[in-house]
Formats: structure tokens, C-alpha cells, sequence
């Protein structure tokens, strides 16, 4: 058994490279192998998003906080809200973020394969942001 205290993993800063705007990643887990998830709570102040991407075995998304967008290719932005969880099937094209006016809070959680948990492309725009 392994317990993760509150505050013994450091925040850090999205990495401007996958993300737009200020985003928050907190560190949950991170399962040794054989074991392949790991999870993050995952907060963006408003207006802020992640890249498009994907993930090789799919992603699980807990909303805890705020109103968010979410929207995978081809498909419609849809308003997320606590409570809601929103499962990307694997290497589904999306992204996820909050809405102008809000921040919003998800937990993420994804597996490994191969070592990899997401595919990172090009950035949301402003115009596919706000359509």
C-alpha cells in the first residue's frame, strides 16, 4: 500500500507547448507497472484549453469544478459541468478546456502503452475555440 499525501507533489504549470491559456496540473497517481493508469487534477482559468490530441488507450475526464468546453473532431463543443464524466475513446481526436467566462477543474485519467499516455497536436484556435 502506498498513500500520496495531500501537498507531496508538487503543482506545475501546463506546459505552453499542449496548452492555451493558465493551466494548474496537480498530480494524483501514477500506478507502477504492470499497472499502466495515472490521473491528474487538471484546473484552467478561463478561456484556457489543451491542444488537440489523443490518447493510445483512451481518456476519462471527472469534472469537479467550474463549467468546461469539451469536443473531439467533427463533433460539436459541449458544455461540461461537476458531476459529468466524459469518456474520449482511444486515439479520438479532442480537446478540453474551460469556457470564456469560467475556470474549470477535471480530473484526467489515461493509461500507458508503451510508455506513451497522449499524442500532442497542433493548438485549438481562436476561431475553433469560440465557434
Amino acid at each position: 500500500m502506498e498513500i500520496k499525501r495531500n501537498g507531496s507533489q508538487p503543482s506545475i504549470k501546463g506546459p505552453s507547448d499542449w496548452f492555451t491559456g493558465a493551466v494548474r496540473i496537480d498530480p494524483l497517481f501514477q500506478a507502477p507497472d504492470p499497472a499502466r493508469a495515472q490521473g491528474a487534477s487538471v484546473t484552467f482559468e478561463p478561456g484556457a484549453r489543451t491542444a488537440w490530441h489523443t490518447h493510445p488507450l483512451g481518456q476519462t475526464l471527472i469534472v469537479t469544478a467550474g463549467c468546461g468546453w469539451v469536443q473531439h473532431e467533427g463533433g460539436p463543443i459541449e458544455e461540461v459541468q461537476p458531476g459529468d464524466v466524459v469518456w474520449f475513446s482511444p486515439n479520438e481526436k479532442h480537446w478540453h478546456g474551460a469556457t470564456p467566462n469560467t475556470a474549470m477543474t477535471h480530473i484526467a485519467i489515461q493509461e500507458r502503452l508503451d510508455g506513451k499516455v497522449v499524442e500532442w497536436m497542433e493548438k485549438v484556435s481562436e476561431e475553433q475555440y469560440r465557434k
